[in-house]
């Protein structure tokens, strides 16, 4: 190869290796953009779980999705039924619920238990505090029909209404019920377990990420972090709380979107099963996947 020839292959591969160098750098630089890290985080809500090992704190809600694979057995089911889907006593059938009155005190103590929350007044006060609540019928001049009558309920299923958000003019089982059917997709169907008592929190709250300590597993009232300059006002609170030794196995993914679309089964060992959406980035997928680790499940792979 003459002179010539060398001298334009080399010029040839310096481009093309200066090419591969900037998208390398390029690479870098977006991959750095999305590098996150969970110390303000942990920071905030190592004070609510004194003696704990905190190993991951989630920076954004979780979601339950609307739509999960399981669920087509029962939407197999049902069949011509679900026009009647909105009837309380179609719901009760299909949700095999057999007396609704017990099956409200049956939903109440999963999430008394898994909340730690005694459900008194005052405590769900505080917690359902600053989210506003059902519009309840309006007094309306004296011509009008006079306003419904709240419904009688005991100070504890008061409580939980009010923890919950539910409106006092009607059965709390009907309502329950239309929460159960609505999400039957994501979970495991019945409210009455670990699954049902998480699925009513993500249901009520927004801003709920996951925490995960050497013990628990924590579902957080927190927000976003806040804009880069401006002060972390956030003060987060403890909404749920489940013994790690309560999770049988957490079945994860990377999702579609592989780097903002991060599903996971949790499957309880009652059974029941809750499928949720985190839309994180990788790093934050990795802290949670370590957190886990020891808890059985299939991982992404790569």
């Amino acid at each position: 190869m003459s002179g010539g020839g060398r001298g334009r292959l080399g010029r040839l591969t310096e481009a093309v290796l200066g090419g591969a160098r900037a998208a390398r750098d390029k690479a870098r630089e977006l991959r750095d953009e999305f590098r996150t890290s969970d110390e303000p985080e942990r920071a905030l809500v190592a004070p609510l779980v004194p003696g704990q090992e905190l190993r991951y704190v989630g920076l954004a809600p979780v979601r339950a999705p609307e739509g999960h694979r399981a669920g087509s057995q029962l939407v197999d089911r049902v069949g011509d039924e679900m026009a009647e889907a909105l009837d309380p006593r179609a719901l009760f059938g299909l949700l095999n619920i057999v007396n609704p009155v017990v099956w409200v005190d049956a939903v109440m103590t999963p999430v008394r238990l898994a909340a730690g929350v005694l459900l008194l007044p005052g405590k769900a006060a505080v917690l359902a505090a600053g989210v506003p609540g059902e519009e309840e019928p309006p007094a309306g001049p004296p011509q009008q029909a006079p306003a419904r009558e709240p419904l009688p309920l005991t100070e504890e299923q008061e409580a939980f209404r009010a923890l919950f958000r539910l409106s006092r003019y009607r059965p709390l089982a009907d309502q329950l019920a239309e929460i159960a059917y609505r999400r039957r997709y994501v979970f495991s169907g019945d409210l009455a377990t670990l699954a049902g008592s998480l699925l009513l929190f993500l249901e009520r709250y927004t801003g709920t990420p996951l925490a995960v300590t050497d013990t628990h597993l924590h579902l957080l009232r927190m927000g976003r972090r806040p804009d880069e300059g401006r002060p972390d006002k956030r003060q987060p609170r403890l909404l749920w709380s489940v013994q790690r030794s309560r999770i049988a196995r957490i079945d994860c993914d990377h999702g579609g979107a592989r780097l903002m679309h991060f599903p996971s089964t949790i499957v309880f060992d009652d059974g029941s099963w809750i499928r949720i959406v985190n839309p994180a980035t990788r790093d934050d997928q990795n802290r949670f996947l370590a957190a886990v680790k020891e808890i059985p499940g299939q991982r992404p792979a790569g």
